[in-house]
């Protein structure tokens, strides 16, 4: 577990290698603006380290889910949680990504015009995960507060050949 000084530039070295059906990673960063791409980097780093198998788009798209969630957690929930959360997932074919923080808002997907300066975010990640084959949703946690997370098949085919591990 990363403690709150600052997401990890890389994965965190104790990682071990996954089981042969994928595997759990788990870090801690501060709700602040930097920790929006170091975050991303440190999630390419891990797949790389871990070699995982995933497409190159379904990668791009989930890049972006997590810059998306932790810019989120950033702007909208620092106040009550200092610290989010951010979970890697590998199971078969499926690669699940959560960003959890303290505050019990769960935000909802709104479709915004050309003219809106924000409020785009979590449809962006429901459209990517989508497209992907994938799914999202937003559930509490035990703490009270929330995780806010995606799934995506590793390889486009995968969403047809199987369904998501989480619960839809």
């Amino acid at each position: 577990m990363r403690t709150p000084s600052g997401p990890p530039a890389d994965p965190p070295s104790d990682l071990s290698d996954p089981a042969p059906d994928g595997g759990v990673w788990r870090f801690t960063t501060p709700a602040l603006d930097s920790s929006v791409p170091e975050t991303r980097h440190a999630v390419r780093a891990l797949l790389d380290r871990q070699r995982i198998p995933v497409a190159r788009d379904i990668r791009d798209g989930l890049l972006l889910i997590v810059s998306e969630l932790v810019t989120n957690a950033v702007r909208h929930a620092a106040l009550l949680s200092p610290t989010v959360a951010v979970e890697v997932a590998v199971k078969g074919d499926w690669v699940r990504v959560a960003v959890e923080d303290e505050h019990p808002y769960r935000p909802k997907a709104l479709e915004a015009t050309e003219h809106d300066l924000g409020g785009r975010g979590l449809w962006l990640v429901k459209m990517v995960a989508e497209e992907a084959g994938g799914t999202c949703d937003v559930e509490r946690t035990a703490s009270g507060g929330k995780a806010v997370w995606a799934e995506l098949p590793l390889f486009p085919d995968a969403a047809a050949v199987t369904s998501p591990p989480h619960p839809r």
